[in-house]
């Protein structure tokens, strides 16, 4: 479990660190806001899915303005924060069931599903900032060592 909640206070750091510099560049990398906007969106599916809400049809891969990407990031914060809250070991064992975007009906423990979305945003985090170098700009360094430091 403490492995978990260290994983979303990462997560939380490494999207507010893509955020303000998102935000202090302005709109010059869309390739890198869609990104994040996929990433962010993907993040809100998983948690109405574990929070048994429907999750269909979300668009997630709908590019959103810096506004909405910043007020999805507190969102987000808030709803993993108040998942995590009293988690047990025996709840991050049951499992659930929904279905992808596809109508496609799944079932996965809640444990698989929270380490999913903390992976997934690191590697579209590793996309932006590939993105940003390509474009001349400076990555962002959002390694969960730099995190732990």
């Amino acid at each position: 479990m403490e492995t978990i909640i260290k994983m979303y206070q990462h997560l939380d750091w490494a999207n507010q660190r893509i955020i303000e510099t998102l935000q202090r560049m302005g709109d010059q990398s869309n390739q890198a806001k869609q990104l994040f906007s996929h990433l962010l969106l993907a993040e809100e599916v998983w948690v109405n899915r574990l929070k048994g809400l429907d999750s269909n049809p979300q668009a997630i891969w709908t590019e959103l303005s810096l506004a909405e990407c910043a007020n999805l990031v507190e969102k987000n914060k808030q709803n993993y924060a108040g998942l995590l809250t009293g988690l047990t070991e025996r709840q991050l064992k049951e499992v659930i069931v929904y279905k992808t975007s596809s109508g496609i009906e799944f079932s996965t423990p809640v444990g698989d599903i929270l380490t999913h979305v903390a992976l997934h945003g690191q590697y579209h985090r590793g996309q932006i900032n590939q993105r940003l170098r390509e474009e001349g700009h400076e990555p962002i360094n959002v390694d969960y060592i730099m995190f732990v430091r």
